[in-house]
């Protein structure tokens, strides 16, 4: 019996089992292609932002984020502190926080899906077991004395779909853990900026307007005793 006709016997429950393996080929092919565009390194400009807010102030600095093309969710969060710089920390952490969330959606998209397509895989592939020993009882059922022939199909459409459902979902946890483990590593770089760009700012920076001083008032009891005199 060769790989066709065990495909034959597997019943119909196989060309599911096919093609969600298709859909998990499908998706991890399109996440490899989505975080290599994402995946653009990023060390470089964030060093040179660095620089450049030190010695001209975030709005130089946001130009050169600008002008490198770097569309990398650590680029992009860069982008959005420096862009609110000249509100205050504050106003720059949340732009920041609110850009990591964005990009923390773009990055993991789609591995939750590989997530679920290795646990329905080998459910699909438990289904054919069962439904290809129900096959076999109702040979026994029917036969007095079934032959080997009789019980081959109800027993290869069990292992099959049993052998298939497992395969389907080695693979999309190997896919899927391989997929989280480069979107961790995109997203760390993104962290690294929201947590250091704060103490950019914080270092009075050129381009940083500092909060205004009050004068300092002092008090002269020297002109009329027990009558105070407010001077500078």
């Amino acid at each position: 019996m060769n790989v066709l006709d065990l495909a034959r016997n597997a019943g119909p429950l196989l060309w599911v089992l096919l093609a969600l393996s298709l859909y998990v080929v499908y998706l991890a092919v399109m996440r490899v292609m989505a975080l290599s565009r994402l995946g653009q390194e990023a060390g470089t400009l964030i060093e040179r932002a660095r620089a450049v807010t030190a010695e001209s102030g975030p709005r130089a600095a946001l130009r050169e984020v600008d002008s490198s093309g770097n569309l990398s969710p650590a680029a992009n969060v860069l982008r959005a502190g420096l862009s609110r710089a000249d509100r205050g920390p504050d106003a720059a952490q949340a732009a920041m926080n609110a850009a990591v969330l964005q990009e923390d959606s773009r990055v993991y998209a789609g591995l939750s899906a590989l997530g679920t397509a290795a646990q329905i895989g080998p459910l699909l592939g438990l289904l054919g077991t069962v439904i290809g020993m129900v096959r076999s009882f109702i040979v026994f059922s029917q036969t007095s004395a079934p032959t080997p022939a009789q019980l081959a199909t109800g027993i290869s459409e069990a292992l099959v779909n049993t052998a298939a459902g497992l395969i389907i979902a080695i693979v999309a946890y190997v896919l899927r853990n391989a997929l989280r483990s480069r979107a961790d590593a995109i997203m760390t770089q993104a962290e690294r900026v929201r947590e250091e760009l704060p103490s950019w700012l914080g270092r009075g920076g050129a381009g940083v307007v500092p909060p205004a001083r009050m004068p300092e008032v002092t008090m002269s009891f020297d002109h009329v005793p027990g009558t105070p005199v407010v001077g500078g």
